[in-house]
């Protein structure tokens, strides 16, 4: 597992929106470049003794039920069936794998946090990400995905705690960020980022994205090209 995160080496001094990751053009060029390349899915799992074999970077997407994860990755690949998306929350009930370029892992973890599934059903999608995030080596970061009208949730607590102590590198990510105003996002983002800077493993810039619109795409995959480079 990755420690606590240092400062990305191709971001930024400092973001135009205080909270708000930024990055090099060349990191940002070189993410263009990663997500031109052929992503497809692999294998969906439901035990830690069907994850595949590792590969030199995972990059892991966590969030609520209903948070967007499977539109941002679609969006993400430029792809629209790539990650099957539904109105129904906890849809997503197994640990999703998507390769890129042969080389990286996207991971799309189930939502947690959805009322309406079975106690069962909950603890078992739960102890899935714990183990999942407890003994998986080559995860280098979690993409923590916060819906920006809502932001961070006591059900997020959870998730957070365990990424703490299991010292797992995560960054927020705001979906839907086009469903606010622009005084309205800046005040999400820092209430966020002060609630994040209270955990040690979390990653101190955030990242504000629209699937529908596209907002933020380019820092997402700037974000995941300079984990690669490392």
């Amino acid at each position: 597992m990755s420690g606590p995160p240092a400062a990305d080496d191709d971001a930024e001094p400092e973001a135009a929106t205080p909270g708000l990751a930024t990055f090099t053009e060349d990191a940002l060029d070189r993410g263009e470049r990663l997500f031109r390349r052929p992503c497809t899915f692999l294998k969906g799992v439901v035990a830690v003794d069907g994850l595949p074999e590792p590969r030199p970077l995972e990059v892991a997407f966590a969030g609520r039920s209903n948070v967007g994860k499977s539109s941002l990755i679609n969006a993400l690949a430029g792809q629209k069936t790539l990650a099957r998306t539904s109105n129904t929350p906890g849809r997503t009930r197994e640990i999703n794998f998507f390769t890129l370029d042969d080389e990286i892992y996207l991971v799309d973890l189930p939502g947690y946090g959805y009322a309406k599934a079975s106690k069962d059903q909950v603890r078992g999608w739960n102890r899935l990400i714990r183990d999942y995030l407890r003994g998986r080596s080559t995860l280098r970061r979690v993409f923590l995905l916060v819906d920006a009208r809502h932001g961070l949730k006591d059900t997020d607590q959870e998730i957070l705690e365990l990424m703490d102590a299991a010292a797992v590198s995560y960054q927020a990510v705001l979906t839907k960020a086009d469903k606010l105003k622009a005084s309205e996002l800046e005040a999400v983002i820092a209430r966020t980022a002060a609630a994040l800077a209270k955990h040690p493993a979390a990653h101190p810039e955030l990242i504000a994205t629209s699937a529908r619109k596209g907002d933020g795409l380019e820092e997402l995959r700037a974000a995941v090209a300079v984990l690669a480079a490392e």
